[in-house]
């Protein structure tokens, strides 16, 4: 019987349920957050049968053809199927050129987090977020200074075009993430997501993060929720899809596992189970799911259905980690916003 190897990240939500599943042909490595969201896919795919990535490593994935088409793999009724029951754009994210290049996990997107026994009610717009009188802090480390901007900005009405943002809708959006990052505690710099909501869930020297990646584990001691607001919701999509690699040659078997990690009893039942986040729809509008989680799910589903899919073309992946540390270090220049449009086309080119 072959063997297949796989590699996810390290966070119970990214590796319990892959772990536990009943696949004997499969084990599973981990790697870093910061390993999963910045290493280069075609490394990886040469090591690796799966790869669990996030939508916009498919641009890097792509030119160099390490992935191998679901189409090829799946009917396309199974693909249709997958599609109709994933929440927001967590399916559409993985389709590029006319084929499907990964099938959605999980599903997150940046969502508000706050500590309701600190923090009653979530604030509904800039305005309200930046007149709060509690410890809070924007997620600024690694690539998420980028995604902050990009959320705040589309939640403007802003639309990431050929060129950069619109000018002024960039300088408001990155105005906003300096009011939030001046008024960061200390022991909030340098944390990724999961160090902030390891934080407020800890201690209480962290009340509110106006915009961070939805984390089912922390729920209900944080409460999750939808961001402030502009003219619309502002949010950029996340989560995980499950890749196969060109080196694999997945058996029958492999495939059905697949299948089932989708189907609606796993994510209903055996990922939530095992600290998943589910992709399906079906498991986000799943009442007992619902309850089980602190109402994570109903609290943070609209959010989820609006939220933005970032570009996914080669070099996309180095861009954004460029781009966050243009951000970090000039947060309160108004010049930073063209050198991040001058970086973004030169990306893009």
């Amino acid at each position: 019987m072959t063997r297949f190897l796989g590699l996810t990240w390290d966070h119970p939500r990214g590796r319990e349920a892959l772990q536990a599943a009943p696949f004997a042909d499969l084990s599973w490595d981990v790697h870093s957050l910061e390993g999963f969201e910045s290493s280069p896919i075609d490394e990886l795919a040469e090591r690796y049968d799966l790869i669990v990535l996030d939508h916009p490593h498919l641009g890097d994935a792509l030119a160099v053809d390490c992935l191998r088409p679901l189409d090829e793999l799946f009917s396309p009724a199974e693909l249709a199927g997958f599609a109709a029951d994933a929440v927001g754009p967590s399916f559409a994210s993985y389709t590029v050129d006319g084929h499907t290049w990964a099938l959605p996990l999980d599903a997150a997107t940046q969502v508000s987090a706050r500590r309701p026994d600190l923090l009653a009610d979530a604030p509904v717009s800039w305005t309200d977020a930046l007149a709060l009188d509690v410890p809070i802090a924007p997620s600024l480390a690694g690539p998420h200074a980028f995604l902050s901007l990009c959320s705040i900005a589309v939640s403007l009405g802003g639309d990431l075009g050929d060129e950069f943002f619109e000018r002024s809708v960039a300088v408001e959006a990155l105005e906003i993430l300096a009011e939030f990052a001046s008024r960061a505690p200390a022991a909030t710099h340098g944390l990724n997501p999961i160090g902030l909501l390891e934080l407020m869930s800890s201690t209480d020297e962290l009340t509110y993060v106006p915009l961070v990646y939805g984390y089912v584990t922390y729920s209900p001691r944080v409460a999750f929720g939808a961001p402030p607001a502009g003219e619309r919701l502002g949010s950029t999509i996340g989560g995980t899809g499950i890749a196969v690699t060109r080196r694999s040659e997945p058996s029958p078997e492999l495939l059905d596992h697949l299948r089932w990690l989708l189907s609606a009893e796993s994510q209903s039942g055996f990922i939530p189970q095992h600290s998943g986040q589910p992709s399906a729809r079906s498991a986000w509008t799943d009442a007992a799911v619902d309850k089980a989680a602190g109402s994570f799910y109903s609290q943070t589903l609209e959010t989820i259905e609006q939220s933005w899919v970032r570009p996914r073309f080669p070099g996309y992946i180095p861009f954004q980690s460029t781009a966050s540390q243009i951000i970090r270090d000039g947060i309160t220049d108004p010049a930073t916003i063209d050198l991040l449009a001058s970086t973004y086309r030169e990306a893009r080119s």
